[in-house]
């Protein structure tokens, strides 16, 4: 398994968090960081899906 792909994953529920934590403290740059953090991590993932399947 890619690297990118357990990164990813970890940057999505980081990101869930902070969102969460932003909405529930009325933070919106903290929400807002949240939400780019879980793109981010999507995008990550699906890299690393990529990867794993040019390998095989």
């Amino acid at each position: 398994m890619d690297k990118n792909r357990t990164e990813g994953a970890k940057n999505q529920v980081k990101g869930t968090v902070k969102e969460v934590a932003g909405k529930v403290t009325g933070d919106k740059s903290q929400e807002l960081e949240g939400k780019v953090q879980k793109e981010v991590g999507k995008v990550q993932s699906d890299v690393g899906k990529a990867r794993d399947n040019a390998r095989h």
